[in-house]
């Protein structure tokens, strides 16, 4: 029952906002009806089908009293201009079968009243009749020597304030919905803004200060926002200049190395050639440790064709002497990308192949990912010795390295530029049986 209930309640703010307001206010509005159903209609219903059927039984008493057919016109004439009442005399006629058809507006007590009325003023046989004619109701009733026909208003049996509070019921609570619902729509859209503001700043782009809207909550929420958003920037441009500075405060002296390795006599070249290869490697550890610190913050995304990017990482492995095959789903992904970026990370995760195996295979595809969207997904395979699952996990964490000639940072920057971009990378079992690396990036 229960989770029934959960499945029927919207899951928006705004639905569920709406919900709470309707619920009470649909309460409120039916026992208000009810009230008035059984207080005061049933009340005003019983008193005007009591003053018509005394009418009409007064009607009865005069005939039975003055039986003469003189006396039988000035009655209905009387009848017609003090009680306004239609009458007809068919003589030596019953009552048929086809009587008592039920009233025009079935939810109110109006054909129920009137029967009970003539049942106790009239005490004779009768039918009503109310649909033949929509302005008014007609009662039979079996005399003696004939059927009397009495044609009543309507509007004697029926109050015209129901329509005017059927009216406010209803007005009123369409007014007070539209009212609760422009309102709240108004402050989900403050909160949706702001939701989207931050998931565009995790992916890494550039939005600037939202401005700050809705009720006081909201307002105070964005602007906590707008300076969280800035004193990450300013942490970031920092920390990046500091790093520019480091970068080159550590590679000008081994700039001067590499000049002096290379003024060397020629008869220490041999021993200057295993310095010189030393150089080169602390400068591509400088290197890739200032990328991994960076993090590559500084790009905007752009709409890219992921298709023709990896295409473009995968022909530059394959100059470095990989064999890769690619296959894609479609000839074209468009999508906002930081290319860059996304090129280092897909770059990284087929040097990690290439170390370890012979044949690399790249995957990219459009997978659904329920109501929020699809992924763009590209995987990466190798035929390599692969990966135990309990390191994998421990594969992503900074200088984790499982063989020589690494520096422990590729996958970590790998998985850091696609967590900017709103994704993720795993690593699993590869049809190939080697490691496969599956990169999943929101579309």
């Amino acid at each position: 029952m229960m989770v029934a209930l959960r499945r029927l309640v919207p899951r928006g703010l705004l639905g569920r906002a709406l919900l709470i307001i309707l619920v009470p206010l649909v309460v409120v509005q039916v026992v208000a009806l009810f009230l008035f159903y059984g207080s005061h209609l049933d009340v005003i219903s019983r008193r005007l089908a009591a003053g018509v059927a005394g009418d009409v039984a007064m009607v009865v008493e005069l005939l039975a009293r003055n039986p003469r057919q003189e006396d039988r016109g000035w009655i209905f004439r009387e009848a017609a201009w003090r009680l306004d009442l239609s009458l007809a005399l068919e003589a030596q006629a019953t009552l048929g079968p086809s009587a008592n058809r039920g009233a025009s507006l079935p939810l109110l007590p109006l054909e129920e009243d009137l029967a009970a009325a003539m049942r106790e003023r009239v005490g004779l046989p009768f039918d009503t009749d109310w649909q033949s004619d929509p302005r008014s109701v007609i009662i039979r009733v079996q005399l003696p020597d004939g059927v009397l026909h009495v044609e009543a208003a309507r509007k004697r049996l029926f109050s015209g304030t129901l329509y005017l509070f059927v009216i406010w019921v209803v007005g009123s609570s369409l007014l007070v919905f539209v009212v609760a619902g422009l309102f709240m729509k108004n402050q989900v859209r403050a909160v949706r803004r702001l939701a989207e503001a931050a998931d565009a700043f995790g992916r890494g782009r550039d939005i600037g200060p939202m401005k700050p809207e809705g009720a006081a909550e909201a307002r105070q929420a964005a602007i906590a926002f707008n300076a969280m958003q800035g004193r990450i920037r300013r942490f970031v441009e920092s920390r990046t200049e500091m790093l520019a500075g480091i970068s080159h405060d550590l590679r000008t002296p081994l700039t001067r190395l590499r000049l002096g390795l290379a003024m060397l006599p020629e008869a220490a070249h041999e021993d200057a050639q295993g310095m010189t290869q030393d150089v080169e490697e602390m400068e591509r550890l400088i290197a890739a440790y200032l990328a991994f610190a960076r993090g590559e913050g500084l790009e905007q995304a752009q709409p890219t064709d992921l298709v023709d990017l990896v295409g473009e990482v995968a022909a530059k492995a394959r100059r470095d002497g990989a064999q890769v095959d690619v296959a894609a789903e479609s000839q074209s992904l468009v999508m906002p990308l930081r290319a860059d970026a996304l090129r280092r990370c897909l770059g990284n995760l087929l040097d990690n192949a290439r170390r370890h195996a012979r044949r690399i295979a790249v995957g990219v595809a459009r997978v659904p990912r329920g109501e929020a969207g699809a992924w763009a997904q590209v995987t990466v395979d190798d035929d390599g010795p692969g990966l135990a699952p309990e390191k994998r996990e421990e594969a992503f964490r900074p200088f984790a390295t499982f063989s020589a000639g690494g520096t422990g940072l590729g996958l970590a920057i790998a998985r850091d530029i696609a967590r900017a971009h709103g994704g993720d990378i795993v690593l699993e079992a590869s049809p190939l049986g080697g490691l496969r690396a599956r990169v999943r990036l929101p579309v």
